[in-house]
């Protein structure tokens, strides 16, 4: 429990504005739920949220010590009231989130608050099974990072020993990643191997292909199968043997099919035709092949997700 004296300069204030100034953290619907409840008191009795506060009066605020910290990228999560999560799969060590294209996993200049990130760690924290206050080092933390325009499978691990071994299986390409997209065109063979150089221009925030090596270019490896026609689209499925900024889209661009609703390396008038704003690419299936031992992972070896529902699949290539 913590205690506030009003002073002359608060004087005259709402109660729920001066707690919401003072303690930022808290999410405003908690904190109506807070006064509701009378874990707010105002001289050792409960009030309404739109009393006003008189000089010497002393509030009590029955409310968890992590909401009095000042704001930081570390503790934004508490300011989530109801996480927005679309679970696929979940135990103790670690999350499979289906993440929708429009949110970022980490807090960026356009976005702090509402992160992935921020919703997972709330979401871990209502169900009491992680606390910042409890740890010395970890916080839940993610392991593959997807586009904010892209949407798909990204994985949370729920300790360090998780985090660890499911970064090195990555690292190792012991982990499958299957994309689905929409193309503007047709790839001339249906199934296929998209190898060269990407290089990254990161003033302008553009990736260009290379077919031969090129100083300050990566290696990068797309397998692509072609699974479905209507009219001038393509429904692809991509694989990736390395894992570069814009890959795909590069990529199947490089060979004359830029996905729908790609801004920057697509074709413009088609994203317009279509009302696309956003690259048509979903991170949908994820595989844990581990060849190797994965430790305390070892039960998710051979085990296959998929997401529920791929948008753009549904809208162009539906069988209704």
């Amino acid at each position: 429990m913590r205690e506030f004296t009003i002073g002359k300069n608060d004087a005259g204030q709402r109660l729920d504005r001066f707690v919401s100034k003072n303690l930022p953290l808290l999410p405003p619907a908690l904190l109506q739920k807070y006064i509701r409840l009378k874990r707010i008191k105002v001289n050792g009795k409960g009030s309404k949220r739109d009393a006003r506060l008189n000089v010497g009066d002393v509030l009590q605020l029955y409310i968890n010590d992590e909401f009095f910290d000042k704001p930081s990228e570390e503790n934004l999560f508490l300011t989530v009231f109801k996480p927005n999560l679309n679970i696929v799969y979940e135990d103790e060590n670690l999350l499979l989130v289906d993440k929708r294209p429009g949110l970022v996993v980490h807090a960026d200049e356009t976005e702090k608050v509402n992160t992935l990130i921020n919703h997972i760690q709330a979401y871990l924290y209502q169900k009491k099974e992680w606390n910042p206050k409890w740890e010395n080092a970890f916080a839940p933390a993610l392991c593959n990072r997807i586009d904010r325009n892209t949407g798909g499978i990204v994985i949370a691990a729920k300790n360090a020993e998780t985090l660890r071994i499911i970064n090195d299986k990555i690292r190792d390409h012991e982990l499958e990643k299957s994309y689905l997209c929409v193309t503007v065109g047709h790839p001339k063979k249906k199934e296929g191997r998209i190898e060269g150089f990407l290089l990254k221009d990161e003033a302008k925030k553009l990736v260009s292909f290379y077919h031969k090596p090129i100083p300050g270019g990566k290696t990068a490896v797309t397998l692509y199968k072609e699974l479905e026609r209507r009219g001038e689209l393509s429904l692809v499925e991509c694989r990736l043997l390395t894992g570069r900024t814009h890959q795909i889209r590069v990529s199947m661009a490089e060979i004359g099919c830029p996905l729908l609703g790609d801004g920057k390396y697509g074709k413009g008038e088609v994203n317009k035709r279509y009302h696309e704003t956003r690259q048509a690419l979903y991170s949908y299936k994820l595989s844990f092949d581990f060849p190797t031992d994965a430790g305390m992972l070892n039960y998710l070896k051979g085990r296959e997700f998929m997401v529920e529902d791929v948008p753009f699949r549904g809208k162009y290539f539906s069988d209704n």
